[in-house]
């Protein structure tokens, strides 16, 4: 135990109480109750060994008032009491001191898992990969640096956990899809279902920007979605064959008719 105001803050008031009991004399009532109060202090404020050193003075200075205050020192009733007294402060103490240190190995371990966090999110802000994690109703809990790159997404609405139709009508919005205006209905209404059934299907994505991104959506155990968009853009549009080109951009969308086309005529 260290000594400080928290540690001695218990023995002390457990000290004053027996000495002003002792100065009022008969005139207050007994100051158990307090005794017992003043125990499960100690043990909030400084833990198991603060309480019982007060739980200690507290038995021994009941122990003096009963023997300034009778004829009879340590009468049946007044051990009875000494018992209830020494057994009360001594759970007291127990207790308190127990649930002291639970608290604070909680916050210890909140405090640890926060700093993984922070580092992780530190971390993944630094790859060209883009990053979104969704809770199980789809609303973005983070968005690291890449994606907000990718798709232009200022930081008060990454901040603002947006749901994940948001960030694709921002996407359409912003122009930052390749598509056609007539297309970006269908394109958001398929990419919103991949999310919904945890379809791990990967899918590259074109932005006006040149870039080329793949886009795969992972389930998580407690029903969120991680979605990452890693930047493919060399594979696809520089070293493919010209030959393949129409196969490569109808990867875009594997359900579309382009794909079928292609696989029919590869037959």
């Amino acid at each position: 135990m260290r000594l400080g105001w928290r540690a001695i803050c218990g023995p002390v008031l457990t000290a004053a109480t027996l000495l002003l009991a002792i100065l009022l004399d008969r005139s207050v009532p007994s100051p158990a109750p307090l005794f017992v109060c003043i125990v499960a202090l100690a043990g909030a404020l400084s833990g198991f060994a603060s309480a019982i050193a007060s739980a200690a003075l507290a038995v021994i200075g009941a122990a003096l008032l009963f023997l300034t205050h009778r004829a009879v020192p340590f009468a049946t009733a007044d051990l009875v009491q000494l018992g209830l007294l020494a057994v009360t402060t001594a759970g007291t103490a127990g207790i308190t001191g127990l649930m002291r240190e639970r608290l604070l190995d909680t916050f210890a371990a909140e405090r640890q898992s926060h700093a993984t966090a922070a580092r992780l999110s530190a971390a993944l802000d630094q790859v060209d990969i883009g990053i979104v994690l969704l809770d199980a109703e789809t609303r973005a809990e983070f968005i690291n640096r890449a994606f907000r790159d990718y798709f232009a997404v200022p930081d008060d609405i990454a901040d603002g956990k947006p749901p994940f139709i948001a960030l694709m009508y921002h996407g359409r919005d912003t122009g930052a899809f390749e598509l056609p205006e007539d297309e970006l209905g269908t394109f958001i209404a398929q990419r919103m279902e991949m999310v919904r059934i945890g379809d791990a299907t990967p899918i590259n994505i074109a932005l006006r920007s040149g870039e080329v991104l793949r886009f795969v959506c992972a389930a998580l155990p407690d029903g969120g979605r991680m979605l990452s968009y890693t930047p493919v853009t060399d594979l696809v549009r520089h070293t493919d064959a010209p030959s393949r080109a129409d196969y490569y951009r109808s990867l875009r969308d594997p359900t579309s008719r382009n794909l079928i086309r292609y696989l029919r005529v590869a037959e």
